[in-house]
């Protein structure tokens, strides 16, 4: 590009924690004279980061699940229910900012990577510090193009209107594409190879993790300081990803297992590397320590954004009478997901018998640490006003029912999950806890190694050090997001495991429902092992709770909440993409946005 850069450059110097500007120097750069100012090169690296989602509380977190059976929107003209309902028109596109945002960061990068001039730049005077400083830069660049490169991929690779598998437009070079260019999808095989591809320039690189015991020389330019940055073991991570989609049934209709073991292996890598002694005094512990969604430093992290104290997701999860929102609810669907107390799914279990009468006792510990229940009481983090809150769903006069309030959920069920206890608004001084998103997680990596090791060899096969059922049995017995005890005793984990394959794989992605609801993945979960739109438009359904006269409940969970209308099983190209490039095709199902 010879275009002068005064904008876009201006914005990356002031938006990154890296770039600082001399009052003294000229404020038009242009792409050559840039390159005098190392602060502004470092830059196109730092700005990508912010290009990243900081919470569950967007169109990617939580309220995609939305567009699944596991939640509702509570306000049915909102742009997810639009979607999960059929009725999304073009200029409702709540996914362009996405593309938009994957698209300028690769821009950054690729600018970055031209010519190895980045890599060229000197930043510090010290040579051997220098050679740290600009060796981390450029195996960043390579893992920001690579992760923006499979965000592209994962929301709008899909079968086109010809006919052909297809992904994104790759883009090696600093081009703008919010300029008048002209480009083609390439074929979804050739993206998942260029995101791996640069996965392993990337690798080349960057230390294995951003820990002060892990980094040899100065950890002023290498050092913890850069935790929340890409790191090596990420990049593994990332591939572990890539080959699981890749192996799923949608993209791999030739059934192609060499990409499941594949998968396999990266993730086990990610797995073996967090239980090690790398990454701590004593390793990591969270095989059996809960999951801390306010802890930014959380051992069980391999990804995340950058974060800060907040109340976004107590008030966007909390119903009207606790001062929150009640933006979505939780769906019996979802409900039903979790089996009882000794791990057995509902209805199956020898100890526990499921009383529709009273369905909240004796479930799934992890239940409790998701999901807001009718009549369950709770303490708004003060232990000394026990019950000073209950939740009323019962549709005969209760305060948190549904049509109530528009700050109620249309299912009689909110949500938990990532809601700190240490909030509450009539406090004097609001305890606001920390909050960020947590892209990759070890359990994340336990999954999806269950899921490919499963499909190699079966759930107890050994032949990667560690079967799926072992896998799968790390996450069922630690402690819950609340710290309560997990499912210590686990005969049905062997049952199951005995039954083999296509049983523990159902069981597998049950697990996996549980694990990452509200996360945004559910999602393309259900997409990658679909292979019809049937298994995708299903009704879902709430709860209706009567309030008996000696204060029992009657509860209905048949009740249809919302009848799904999916077109197409992928997303569609941003419409204005389509109407810019004319070699752009679109996903098939979007005939309207054509």
């Amino acid at each position: 590009m010879n275009a002068k850069l005064y904008i876009s450059l201006l914005i990356i110097c002031i938006s990154s924690f890296s770039c600082k500007i001399d009052p003294y120097l000229s404020t038009v750069y242009t792409d050559e004279t840039m390159w005098n100012y190392p602060d502004m090169v470092e830059g196109l690296v730092g700005k990508p980061y912010d290009y990243m989602s900081k919470n569950y509380n967007n169109n990617e977190g939580a309220y995609l699940d939305c567009a699944t059976d596991n939640a509702v929107m509570t306000v049915s003209t909102g742009v997810m229910s639009k979607l999960a309902t059929g009725s999304l028109t073009t200029g409702q596109d709540p996914f362009y900012t996405f593309w938009n945002n994957d698209y300028k960061a690769i821009y950054s990068v690729n600018l970055f990577l031209k010519d190895r001039k980045g890599y060229n730049t000197r930043y510090v005077l010290v040579k051997d510090q220098n050679l740290q400083i600009r060796t981390r830069l450029q195996g960043e660049a390579f893992a920001l193009r690579a992760w923006f490169e499979w965000d592209l991929l994962q929301k709008f690779g899909g079968k086109d209107v010809t006919g052909q598998m297809k992904g994104f437009p790759i883009v090696l070079e600093p081009l703008d594409i919010t300029k008048k260019i002209d480009l083609a999808r390439n074929s979804y095989d050739d993206c998942v190879r260029q995101i791996l591809a640069d996965c392993d320039s990337a690798y080349k690189y960057l230390p294995i993790a951003y820990r002060d015991f892990l980094v040899s020389g100065s950890l002023t330019y290498a050092g913890s300081k850069y935790w929340g940055r890409l790191d090596g073991i990420t990049t593994r991570a990332i591939k572990a990803l890539v080959y699981l989609t890749w192996a799923s049934p949608r993209f791999n209709p030739g059934g192609v297992k060499e990409r499941w073991d594949s998968c396999a292996k990266y993730a086990r890598q990610v797995i073996d590397f967090k239980l090690s002694d790398k990454t701590g005094t004593k390793g990591f512990t969270s095989t059996v320590n809960r999951v801390n969604w306010f802890d930014l430093n959380f051992e069980g992290i391999v990804f995340s954004s950058r974060g800060s104290a907040n109340d976004d997701m107590e008030r966007m999860f909390y119903p009207g009478g606790f001062k929150g929102n009640g933006t979505m609810g939780a769906t019996q669907d979802l409900v039903d997901a979790f089996g009882m107390k000794d791990g057995y799914p509902l209805g199956t279990s020898p100890t526990y018998t499921f009383d529709p009468k009273n369905p909240y006792l004796n479930r799934d510990p992890r239940f409790y640490s998701i999901i807001f229940y009718n009549n369950l009481k709770i303490d708004g983090g003060n232990p000394n006003k026990v019950g000073m809150y209950t939740f009323e769903n019962w549709e005969n006069g209760g305060k948190d029912a549904m049509n109530i309030a528009s700050t109620n959920s249309n299912t009689n069920y909110h949500v938990k999950k990532f809601v700190s206890s240490a909030v509450n608004w009539s406090d004097a001084s609001i305890n606001r806890q920390p909050h960020s998103k947590f892209f990759i997680r070890w359990a994340h990596m336990c999954l999806t190694f269950a899921e490919a090791a499963n499909h190699v060899g079966g759930p107890s096969d050994t032949k990667y050090g560690l079967s799926a059922k072992a896998a799968i049995g790390y996450l069922r017995q630690r402690k819950t997001y609340d710290n309560q005890t997990g499912i210590t005793v686990d005969p049905y984990l062997d049952k199951v495991a005995s039954l083999g394959e296509t049983a523990f794989d159902a069981f597998v992605k049950n697990e996996r429902r549980i694990e990452t609801c509200f996360e945004g993945t559910w999602f393309f979960d259900l997409r990658r092992w679909s292979t019809t739109l049937g298994e995708l438009n299903k009704p879902v359904h709430g709860v209706k709770v009567i309030k008996n006269a000696d204060n029992s409940f009657t509860y209905d969970f048949t009740y249809e909440v919302e009848k799904r209308q999916f077109s197409s099983a992928y997303l569609p190209i941003p419409y204005s993409e389509i109407l810019n490039m004319s070699k752009l095709t679109q996903n098939e199902g979007w005939d309207s946005w054509k």
